[in-house]
């Protein structure tokens, strides 16, 4: 089974059963979590069970789970995990049939309720007393209330019968109390004559009217929440061109595998991940990389699945299909985030538990302290109807999911993966922001630009754009190494320094690297390799003992780096950054690279300034390069020489100094300051989302997505804090107006609809959010 499912739940429709729904699934054996999301009418459960036993509690409780949806998942279930390629497609292909079913009743139902009700308030407040208009207006409001409405008086009962009453218990009551005090006068007036009745058809047939009205639009909001999901999916074609022996047959893009060969022609979107192995084109990459410029593809160049093909045809070998494509990765992580919680939200949660009990409580002291007043009990009900209808718990429930659903598809439209509700919550209250150089401040590219001897007396004689001999520089040749010797050239000091840094990922071991290549010095490949992270590495390459790291690397070696001090000192005040070289036991020489600040960075900095957000620089660097780069870029915090750990230590000091902190990076050295921060921010991209166990991953542009981001969590703690407040205060104000005889059951219900709809239309402005 997979670690999570997910289904659509049809009938909630309040805090109430959320908390219903989540207890009923965590009933149920093997469920270790249940979350609920409102607005999309789902439930994430989590833990080692059938989707079927769980759907069975969900009915129990009185809600249904479509039996397509579970069918889906029992085919994908039936192939294996991750080889049903488009399962998570037909997921969320069943769960929209599904919530458009439910939209479609709601439509009818609201449609029928709105016909009957204005002709039962037209009569009402204006026909006078006869028996047609007392028929008329029984039957108007008997079609209503036990049509329409009969699904807010059934989902009252399961509430009631359950004990944990909810939004269909104050309606159904309130319109169930109307109706059935209406009949039994009506009846009573047109067999027995005497003093005109007192109705409330017109009232009840009006809460189950407004009542659906107000759910219709909240359907048709709910139904835009998830268009970012829909809308990712929908960019990967339907069929495909699958090649066998130079003919192509169409396919479904779901059969289609890791391996196989696909043609897709110019103006068509890639159906999967994979490599060029024939053909020229460009390609429109925008909706993974940002970059509004179509790329260059050739033979040997990756594409991906969703991006929009140019002027030619290309042949492409799969690599990855269906749900595992970048594409479903990205759509996968946008609505794991929208059904995720946000802390705030457990203040609704808990008023919740308590809100509907104490709304019937009112609703009972408000009719028998009219009665005590003496008004009758006509008057004394219709103002105890009106508590009921008027205390609608929808917008408490709807206000935290509804804006993070918005915000993190706004976030995923602008190039940032929030990991969910908590993730944008934390992300909100950043004031401190300790950046990573190498790949976050910096370009990540850096380039190798000195190599020096330890006895280097060929200054005279170098490039001064290469600190290489001249002669040394041109198309990739062999080196004669002196084996068993000090290197006596910048080029064999070059191969020993990148056979030995060819086992590291690190961004500088990777510039060494791509130096040596670029100038032509190759070595035998180096053995007994150990790489330090944020020191160095050691191995033997040709049966010599390299050493190549930080001073502090060679020193615990106990070899003196003193002789190169001084240079290495003025190359790092000049922003480089310089790797010591030892052979056998001796000092050799040194390298250094050079990585720019990149492009954005400064704008990016001065944007979280303005968000009153303090950088910090923490790098394994050495303190010359880090200062270079930081004084180009007006950081004045700055720690240097930080290995990994040291760097998840000083974030921990940050925080335990009070603030909140974010942590950004690029690589796996960073992990253990990401996962030590408050909020863990990685720069990734749309291809590779290995840093989604980041809270927050930036999918392009580098750092300048930064300030997006956490400008856009604070709009939406902004936005949910508003509508908590606004909720509050609507039952605050109405309820007493209620219970007082100021507001009748009509107005009640059309202004408890309005609440819940002006949550979800607040919720929506965020995704117009520009940075």
């Amino acid at each position: 089974m997979p670690p999570s499912i997910d289904l659509p739940v049809l009938g909630m429709t309040c805090a109430a059963c959320v908390r219903r729904v989540e207890r009923a699934a965590l009933a149920v054996p093997g469920v270790t979590t249940a979350d609920v999301n409102l607005p999309l009418s789902r439930v994430r459960i989590g833990g080692d069970v059938a989707a079927r036993a769980v759907a069975a509690a969900i009915h129990e409780a009185g809600y249904e789970v479509p039996g397509d949806v579970l069918d889906a998942l029992d085919a994908g279930a039936a192939a294996g995990a991750g080889a049903t390629a488009g399962a998570g497609a037909a997921r969320l292909g069943a769960i929209a049939r599904a919530v458009g079913d439910e939209t479609r009743a709601l439509r009818r139902d609201a449609t029928i309720a709105i016909a009957a009700a204005i002709p039962l308030m037209a009569i009402a407040m204006t026909a006078p007393l006869a028996a047609w208009s007392v028929v008329a207006q029984a039957a108007l409001g008997t079609l209503i209330v036990l049509g329409p409405g009969m699904r807010y008086l059934r989902g009252g009962l399961r509430a009631a019968r359950h004990g944990s009453p909810d939004m269909n218990t104050l309606i159904g009551l309130g319109a169930g109390v109307a109706w059935a005090a209406s009949t039994v006068a009506a009846g009573r007036w047109l067999a027995r004559g005497g003093d005109a009745p007192t109705l409330f058809f017109e009232a009840g047939g009006a809460i189950v009217a407004f009542v659906m009205i107000g759910k219709l639009l909240e359907a048709r909001a709910r139904g835009k929440l998830a268009d970012a999901v829909r809308g990712l999916v929908a960019l990967a074609p339907a069929t495909a061109h699958r090649m066998v022996d130079d003919a192509e047959t169409d396919v479904d893009a779901a059969a289609i595998r890791a391996g196989d060969v696909i043609a897709v022609r110019p103006g068509e979107r890639l159906p999967a991940d994979g490599t060029v192995i024939g053909g020229r084109s460009a390609v429109d990459e925008a909706l993974i990389t940002g970059e509004a410029m179509p790329v260059d593809k050739d033979e040997g160049r990756p594409v991906y699945a969703g991006t929009l093909n140019g002027y030619g045809a290309l042949v492409v070998r799969v690599a990855r299909a269906g749900d595992d494509t970048a594409l479903a990765r990205i759509a996968r992580a946008v609505e794991d985030a929208q059904g995720s919680k946000a802390p705030i939200a457990r203040l609704a949660d808990r008023v919740s538990a308590w809100f509907v009990p104490v709304v019937l409580a009112i609703a009972a002291a408000t009719l028998g302290g009219w009665l005590v007043a003496g008004i009758g009990l006509d008057a004394a009900g219709e103002r105890a109807i009106a508590v009921l209808v008027i205390a609608c718990p929808c917008a408490l429930g709807l206000a935290t999911p509804a804006a993070v659903a918005v915000a993190t598809a706004r976030g995923a439209e602008l190039g940032v993966l929030f990991r969910g509700g908590a993730a944008l919550e934390i992300a909100s209250r950043i004031d401190v922001a300790c950046l990573d150089k190498t790949g976050t401040l910096t370009t990540g590219a850096p380039t190798l630009d000195v190599i020096e001897l330890v006895a280097d007396d060929l200054d005279s004689n170098l490039n001064p754009n290469t600190n290489v001999r001249p002669d040394e520089v041109g198309a990739p040749k062999p080196v004669e190494l002196e084996l068993g010797s000090t290197p006596r050239s910048t080029s064999t000091l070059l191969a020993l320094v990148a056979a030995i840094e060819a086992a590291s990922e690190h961004p500088i071991a990777r510039a060494i690297v791509a130096g040596a290549v670029a100038r032509g010095p190759t070595a035998p490949r180096a053995t007994d390799v150990l790489v330090e992270p944020g020191a160095g590495a050691t191995g033997t390459v040709a049966g010599q003992l390299v050493r190549v790291g930080t001073r502090e690397y060679l020193t615990l070696a106990a070899i003196d780096p003193a002789p190169l001090l001084p240079r290495a000192a003025a190359l790092e005040a000049t922003g480089r950054t310089v790797s010591f070289i030892a052979v056998d036991g001796a000092l050799a020489g040194l390298v250094a690279v050079t990585d720019p600040p990149h492009p954005s960075a400064a704008a990016a900095l001065a944007a979280l300034r303005a968000l009153h957000i303090e950088p910090v620089m923490i790098t394994g660097d050495r303190a010359g390069a880090a200062r270079a780069i930081g004084a180009a870029l007006g950081i004045t915090r700055i720690h240097a020489g930080v290995r990994p750990t040291g760097k998840a230590a000083l974030v921990a000091a940050e925080r335990a100094a009070g603030h909140r902190v974010a942590m950004i990076g690029d690589g796996l050295n960073d992990a253990p300051a990401l996962a030590a921060a408050d909020l863990g921010v990685a720069l990734g991209s749309g291809a590779d989302l290995a840093a989604a166990a980041a809270d927050v991953t930036l999918l392009r542009g580098g750092l300048a997505l930064l300030p997006t981001a956490l400008a856009l969590a604070r709009a939406t703690l902004r936005t949910i804090r508003g509508s908590l407040v606004a909720a509050f205060a609507y039952n605050a104000v109405c309820i007493p107006l209620a219970a007082a005889g100021l507001a009748s059951p009509m107005l009640a219900a059309a202004a408890m609809s309005l609440s819940s709809v002006s949550v979800l239309l607040v919720a929506l402005r965020l995704r117009g959010f520009r940075a």
